[in-house]
């Protein structure tokens, strides 16, 4: 792509279109007060909860028509379109996965979609289509979830998501013929298909009312059991907790069918675990942990005993066992201590073990005997990520590793000599690793605690303060932000931007002190450390304010709004994905009340109402004529994780407030939701609005020579 460069911001709008030419819609308003704990609260934008009313679609479509109109007149936004394409366009594989003497493994041919699932008894030799989820609408918008195949191999099982819901759907093949069976398993949620004999299990809620599919409150999520060859109606119900209708349940049976595990969540910072013995008529269920203050997966059972993945007394993870006979913590005996990196994976290998951590948020990966000895390190390429396929059953091991500038690779392992070999390259078109740069830096924030932040751009960049910086966060829920490669980014990097990934408070960068430190009443930790992100940026001379960009989605997406209201100042443009932006009333929609372990809810007590009302991005926009970013929001019609009402009032409040005269847009997508699965083709189109919209309002022509 040629060079970019920087025009004065006025002698390119000229051309185009200004903010002081939007004329945004009018939303439907009533006089709505909430009262908390003495507290009153106006709620102007009420209405726009309604996402299915007749004035909500009328206000949708008229932001719809303001939003494309101002997108349309940018002048490079085909341009951006067309080389986002070019980059999308490489060969992309994934992973074998060996089973019952079949490789599966996922490729996508560049463009399609969805990555399409293949098999072959022998690798290198022309595989067969197990199952293409591009042949399951015309559109791409069905995306295959999850495939999940019988422990004696006769049937798979897979879960598909229509237009980005969460809401699940399961089908059934005979996994030799792929012939589709009737079997059909509808309003299933957060879940996968666990086989045990002729049936396997899975986890639902009733029938949504309708017209409120997507944004009702979820309650009563159940563990059914499901025979083949039977209707849905007849599935038998194996567990529920009448008690606690908003827990989410889930079962795990491993690969021998002795036992069932059904884990429940939703309340605490982990989950509680049952278990029953499958091999017994009418046994009953024991409690291995009935809190759910803990992280605890068991992660197979072998020779009767229990191989278990926790947090409880290791902050950072570590792996114990128990008897199967007598599976509670006061049984349970270490097999792999706590070390200094967080624990993130455990892969079985033969009769060994392959243990992952993050160690600065990137991965390091070792091979342990079964009885928990070290053996060596498995040495990557350079800092990044990585991920294993493998099996307990065999001894071939095959890795991905991945970082800011290499594309994802595959290596085969070799568990007897511990070396690694190349098995399948990425190439893309144009794209070489090696004229880019990644960097960590530690910074510190406002408490004087040290951020780990990754730096990636363009070698011979001057560090003169003209870059634009493109700066990403999220700071939540114990997800820790790795290093990764993503196609679209490189547009960015390929016009002189600098990429900035901060490892905020909050997530799981260096285990639970971490994800804590950002939770609750210390959630302004997570919003601080991101001002102190860009704050360095600027003063290390990598950029300005007038070139500083920062995007976020979900949880991240409240980190955007809500750093925007505490330093307008500080930032040029701003892209909210899918937020939370109401923070007193996120807990009443679909599955928010799950997230009151980070956030706490408005209900728990006036001093957590009045905390959170503090940082509320739509309740602390600025009316006052205080200058704001230019911000384009991003949400979807079908995004049941986060409800479009989030950003529809958020949007609203901004376009009627006082903020200066940059725009404030809203792009709300169709048939997609909160983000997973969406095809590839709707990928690009909203990279192209996204890139088109911060280059605009930087003043950077980005096809300029």
């Amino acid at each position: 792509m040629k060079q970019s460069i920087i025009l004065p911001v006025m002698a390119l709008i000229a051309t185009g279109v200004t903010a002081g030419e939007l004329n945004y819609p009018e939303a439907p308003k009533s006089d709505t007060t909430d009262n908390y704990f003495g507290m009153e609260v106006k709620d102007p934008y009420r209405p726009l909860e309604n996402d299915t009313s007749a004035t909500t679609l009328k206000w949708v479509e008229a932001e719809r028509g303001v939003t494309e109109d101002y997108l349309s007149k940018i002048p490079f936004r085909e341009t951006l379109r067309k080389r986002l394409t070019s980059l999308f366009d490489y060969h992309k594989s994934g992973m074998p996965s060996k089973r019952d003497g079949w490789y599966y493994f996922y490729e996508n041919d560049g463009l399609q979609n969805q990555s399409v699932l293949y098999r072959t008894r022998k690798l290198g030799e022309k595989a067969e289509v197990f199952l293409d989820p591009n042949k399951l609408s015309d559109d791409g918008t069905v995306a295959l979830t999850g495939v999940s195949i019988s422990n004696d191999g006769k049937y798979t099982a897979y879960t598909i998501s229509r237009s980005g819901s969460d809401w699940t759907e399961i089908y059934v093949m005979d996994t030799e013929t792929r012939q589709l069976l009737p079997d059909h398993i509808e309003w299933a949620k957060f879940t996968g298909a666990n086989w045990d004999g002729n049936g396997f299990y899975y986890s639902a809620y009733d029938r949504p009312t309708g017209g409120k599919e997507f944004s009702n409150a979820n309650e009563n999520h159940r563990v059914y059991y499901h025979k083949l060859g039977t209707p849905q109606s007849e599935d038998i119900l194996v567990f529920e907790d009448k008690a606690h209708p908003l827990h989410f349940h889930s079962a795990y049976v491993p690969e021998d069918e002795s036992v069932i595990f059904i884990y429940g969540g939703g309340e605490g910072l982990g989950e509680s675990v049952m278990m029953k013995n499958l091999k017994e008529k009418n046994a009953g269920w024991v409690t291995i942990e009935p809190s759910q203050d803990y992280e605890i997966s068991v992660l197979d059972v072998i020779n009767d005993t229990l191989i278990i993945y926790t947090n409880y007394g290791a902050p950072r993870y570590r792996l114990m066992t128990a008897p199967v006979n007598a599976p509670q913590r006061e049984n349970w005996k270490e097999l792999v201590a706590e070390q200094k990196g967080v624990l993130t994976g455990v892969d079985f290998a033969d009769d060994k073990l392959i243990l992952s951590y993050d160690i600065d948020a990137a991965s390091k990966s070792y091979l342990y005997s079964r009885d928990g000895k070290l053996l060596n390190e498995i040495h990557f390429p350079s800092v990044g990520s990585a991920g294993f396929s493998s099996s307990k059953k065999h001894d071939e091991v095959f890795y991905t590793f991945t970082s800011f500038i290499y594309p994802s690779e595959i290596y085969r392992y070799d568990l007897s000599t511990g070396k690694s070999e190349l098995y399948k390259a990425t190439e893309i078109e144009g794209f070489k690793s090696d004229d880019y740069v990644t960097e960590q830096v530690f910074y510190p924030s406002a408490d004087g605690t040290k951020i780990p932040m990754f730096i990636t751009y363009k070698k011979g960049l001057k560090r003169d303060g003209k870059n634009p910086v493109y700066l990403y966060g999220y700071g939540g829920f114990n997800v820790s932000l790795n290093p990764g490669f993503s196609a679209q980014r490189i547009l960015w990097l390929e016009n002189g931007g600098i990429y900035a990934q901060a490892n905020l408070r909050g997530g799981g960068e260096y285990g639970e002190p971490w994800h804590l430190a950002g939770t609750k009443q210390q959630k302004l930790n997570v919003f601080n450390d991101f001002i102190a992100a860009a704050e360095y940026m600027i003063k290390e001379g990598w950029t300005n304010p007038e070139l500083l960009t920062i995007e976020g989605g979900s949880n991240g997406g409240l980190l955007v709004g809500a750093t925007v209201n505490m330093r307008p100042d500080l930032f040029k443009v701003a892209i909210p994905r899918v937020g939370v932006m109401d923070m007193m009333r996120y807990h009443l929609f679909t599955i928010g009340w799950n997230w009151a372990s980070d956030y706490g809810t408005s209900a728990d007590s006036p001093e957590m109402a009045k905390y959170l009302l503090d940082y509320s991005p739509v309740h602390n926009i600025k009316n006052d004529g205080t200058p704001y970013p230019a911000i384009m929001v991003t949400t979807a019609d079908h995004d049941d994780r986060v409800v479009p009402a989030h950003s529809f009032k958020y949007a609203a409040t901004l376009q009627a407030s006082d903020t200066g005269s940059q725009p404030k847009i809203i792009r709300i997508d169709s048939k997609a939701g909160h983000g997973a699965g969406k095809p590839v083709s709707k990928v690009i189109d909203e990279y192209a609005d996204i890139y088109s919209f911060i280059f605009y309002n930087l003043g950077i022509d980005p096809t300029a020579e």
